[in-house]
């Protein structure tokens, strides 16, 4: 298997960080300058006409696209450690936080950054300044509601590691890096303590 991924970006590293906890070290790493414009190129176009990153290529040459997708497959691949629920009820749930973290967190800080650093003008045209900075707003809610939540139990979805402690890491690290945000700094103590614990996990030091 082969899986397409570029340094720094936060949904390749989702899916690297699941793999990691999986103990998937095995696994071909393809990397793809998005700045040098790789991603459009007409060979990886071939793999993702979407022209976008992570990909997971797999033995038979069919190519999955989408970090959910992939870590799915991956979750069926490699059923243990379990990451995305035992039986229909806590898969549920585990999905219901994922996407709550992906959508109102993940994604709030991916429009931030990109709509508002000048060093990613060439990969969103056009920017929308004002538009970024209501998404850097609108974020913190989600991280002051998903504070009150690490308030009560120690990870994300509940009482052990699932995907939603991943997607939500990836998301603070992104936004630690671009947007220099520090949740303990903006009296979020618990989300801060939450983001050092998982920090030292080896998976997220996985390279990607």
């Amino acid at each position: 298997m082969k899986f397409f991924t570029s340094p720094r970006t936060p949904n390749p590293r989702r899916v690297a960080m699941f793999m990691a906890e999986k103990g998937l070290g095995n696994i071909e790493h393809v990397s793809i300058d998005l700045l040098s414009g790789a991603h459009r190129s007409a060979e990886y176009l071939q793999k993702n006409p979407f022209g976008r990153l992570p990909a997971l290529e797999l033995d038979d040459g069919r190519v999955l696209c989408e970090t959910r997708a992939i870590c799915t497959w991956l979750e069926g691949y490699a059923p243990e450690p379990n990451l995305m629920g035992e039986g229909f009820d806590e898969r549920a749930f585990i999905e219901m936080t994922d996407r709550r973290i992906e959508l109102h967190l993940f994604l709030g800080i991916a429009n931030c950054v990109r709509h508002t650093h000048p060093g990613l003008a060439m990969l969103e045209q056009p920017q929308f300044a004002d538009f970024g900075a209501s998404q850097g707003e609108k974020m913190r809610e989600t991280a002051r509601w998903l504070d009150g939540v690490l308030a009560t139990q120690p990870f994300v979805a509940g009482q052990r590691f699932t995907i939603a402690d991943i997607t939500a890491f990836c998301a603070l690290e992104f936004g630690r890096g671009l947007m220099k945000f520090r949740p303990g700094a903006e009296g979020m103590e618990h989300l801060q303590a939450w983001r050092d614990r998982i920090a030292e996990r080896p998976s997220a030091a996985a390279p990607y």
